[in-house]
């Protein structure tokens, strides 16, 4: 009789077994070559076939020597300044076509021999690219699988943001859901985590400390929380946020109210848990750039003599990597040399690979996708929009609805995308000081073999939320 394994394994050629309860790779070669198949079955398939997809694929990654890992020793290494400041790991969000643009990140780092690079999914993108954790994670480790990648794989949830409409309406089902996100997503091998609760800033309060105080208190319960459920071996990486995206710059002020006020509460909580290891501010970009009547993006000016003063506070006095640059897609390239020189430990990109993917996909399928948002959206355009601004502002949206026809793309098509955003991703590592930066990975980054629980790859799948008030 059939069974979902079985029909699974006869896709495979003969390169993959299963025996006694352990996965095994009867030929690396032949399973590089066919593991696509189990990505298409993690994205597209349903039941346990798509959750068998995902629990053979993260195993045999495991035994090729591929293995999700947290960046939190080489942070720390970095802010005991036991490594150079030469260099910003850059964090990539993968919307659409996430296994193809995984391979092609995996082939520009072995191409520069770079090192710290970090795939990352926010809370808002999990909802509106229909990729759960165990999807997105499946297609990096099957694209790590797939170009011969051996060694850590840095995942991160990006923005595991508080949502303060539902926050304000009832504070503990709030809590209750990030906190669900959060195992879900350390059941799935992301051991990198961006707590985000700087949407509880109450810039009504008369002084800075006190504006701070919620995003502090929040701050050190999720991180109390993911030190209760972490695998043992592993400390996650933890990222605060101290202004959302798009605001005011930050301060000094602001940095130092929100990093005393988070270690306070946490010491308040439990004493001797690692707390963060950087620091998200604002210096003047937007979450995918403003886009201007013509369809072009606006040009804007990054305050890096504030990234530069606020990383070495964060590292020098805090012990902190530093601090955090999002929303950097669209800046020009000649900026990106510039958040080494301001010593920024991280930087986070996404938008311009989805545009690229928009500007390079058929005619027919773009016509589609516009006309969707035509009937979806068609209450939310104002007057005044071009339809440039229009179907920028809400393609992103649709792109969850428009993912099979993404995966089912020819495949000549979806090769010239993945060649342009390897190209992209080589400039960007050139850019940020990544080229032979591996050696730092090799000898901070120890081996921590997590195995995948078979039963959270079978359960049932985490409903759908409503995530249009939170930030990518």
């Amino acid at each position: 009789m059939s069974t979902p394994l079985h029909e699974i394994l006869s896709q495979l050629d003969d390169s993959l077994v299963v025996a006694q309860g352990s996965v095994k790779v009867t030929n690396p070669a032949r399973f590089r070559a066919v593991v696509h198949k189990l990505a298409k079955l993690s994205a597209l398939g349903s039941g346990q076939t798509q959750g068998l997809a995902r629990y053979l694929t993260r195993s045999a990654a495991l035994q090729l020597g591929i293995y999700p890992a947290s960046i939190n020793p080489l942070y720390m290494a970095r802010g005991r300044g036991e490594i150079p400041f030469t260099f910003t790991t850059p964090a990539f969000n993968l919307r659409v076509l996430s296994f193809d643009a995984a391979r092609a990140m995996f082939r520009a780092a072995q191409a520069l021999n770079a090192g710290p690079f970090i795939f990352e999914i926010a809370r808002s993108e999990i909802g509106y690219t229909d990729q759960r954790p165990s999807e997105y994670a499946t297609s990096v480790l099957a694209a790590a699988i797939s170009e011969g990648y051996k060694g850590p794989v840095f995942i991160q949830g990006d923005h595991f943001q508080v949502s303060a409409k539902r926050y304000n309406g009832d504070p503990q089902s709030e809590v209750e859901t990030l906190r669900g996100l959060i195992r879900e997503a350390i059941s799935a091998g992301f051991y990198n985590i961006d707590v985000d609760t700087s949407t509880m800033v109450d810039l009504n309060q008369p002084t800075v400390a006190g504006q701070q105080v919620l995003n502090n208190q929040l701050s050190a319960i999720f991180t109390t929380y993911i030190r209760s459920v972490q695998p043992r071996g592993v400390d996650i990486s933890i990222g605060g946020e101290i202004g959302e995206v798009g605001g005011h710059n930050s301060t000094e002020e602001e940095l130092r109210a929100y990093l005393d006020g988070f270690l306070a509460e946490l010491n308040n909580q439990i004493t001797g848990i690692a707390g963060l290891s950087k620091i998200s501010i604002q210096t003047g970009t937007h979450h995918g750039g403003v886009v201007l009547p013509d369809g072009s993006i606006a040009q804007v000016n990054v305050d890096f003599d504030t990234m530069l003063k606020l990383s070495r506070i964060a590292r020098q006095q805090y012990g902190l990597a530093g601090a955090v640059q999002h929303g950097a897609s669209t800046l020009p390239e000649d900026a990106f040399g510039k958040f080494v020189e301001a010593e920024t430990c991280e930087v986070h990109l996404a938008t311009n690979f989805m545009n690229m993917f928009f500007d390079m996909i058929p005619d027919t399928l773009r016509k589609d996708i516009y006309a969707y948002i035509d009937a979806k959206y068609a209450g939310e355009r104002q007057p005044d929009m071009t339809d440039e601004q229009f179907y920028y502002k809400n393609r992103k949206s649709v792109v969850g609805q428009f993912k099979a026809a993404s995966w089912e793309l020819d495949a000549e098509i979806k090769a010239r995308i993945s060649q342009a955003w390897e190209g992209q991703f080589k400039q960007l590592f050139h850019l940020l000081g990544l080229e032979n930066t591996r050696r730092y990975v090799d000898t901070i980054i120890q081996p921590v073999e997590i195995k995948p629980d078979l039963k959270y790859y079978l359960g049932e799948a985490a409903g759908i939320e409503d995530v249009s008030d939170l930030a990518d």
